[in-house]
């Protein structure tokens, strides 16, 4: 018969690292995945009024934002000092926002289209003439549902 021996002193065995990478990885991947990148560049000042009823919009993809300031401080020597409509990327004029609400529609599923909602992200010194002038152009458009953006008054 053989002798068994107790190992003295043994320790714990050092902890695998193997599966280490695998982790670092899946967690790269999630974040690429779930982060949103901002998908336009503001080139209009845009200081929101306050308001005292204020609601959350829920699916904020059936928005589409219409961006009325004067332009920033680097565009202010090409545009001028006067507020403009900024639709995506671009300045526009306010007959522009009929085709802009069509591209929305167009690429929205045809059960969301009643669902989709105008946002009016509007400076505090915009003129309202050019809001209304939005507002018209909305209507020919047949987007009645009209967001104005504020921040929450605090009393």
């Amino acid at each position: 018969m053989s002798r068994f021996k107790k190992k003295k002193g043994g320790g714990t065995p050092a902890i695998s690292t193997a599966s280490l990478p695998d982790i670092v990885f899946m967690l790269l991947f999630f974040f690429m995945v779930t982060t949103v990148m901002r998908e336009t560049t503001l080139l209009v000042e845009n200081t929101l009024p306050q308001a005292t009823e204020v609601k959350k919009i829920e699916d904020k993809s059936l928005c589409s934002y219409i961006y009325v300031g004067a332009p920033v401080a680097g565009m202010k020597s090409k545009f001028g000092t006067e507020p403009r409509i900024q639709l995506n990327d671009a300045f526009r004029l306010s007959s522009d926002v009929q085709e802009f609400v069509a591209a929305k529609r167009e690429s929205t599923s045809e059960e969301k289209i009643p669902q989709l909602i105008t946002c009016i992200k509007a400076d505090v010194d915009a003129k309202m003439g050019l809001i209304s002038d939005i507002k018209q152009e909305l209507r020919k458009a047949k987007a009645f549902k009209i967001n104005y953006a504020t921040y929450e008054r605090v009393e």
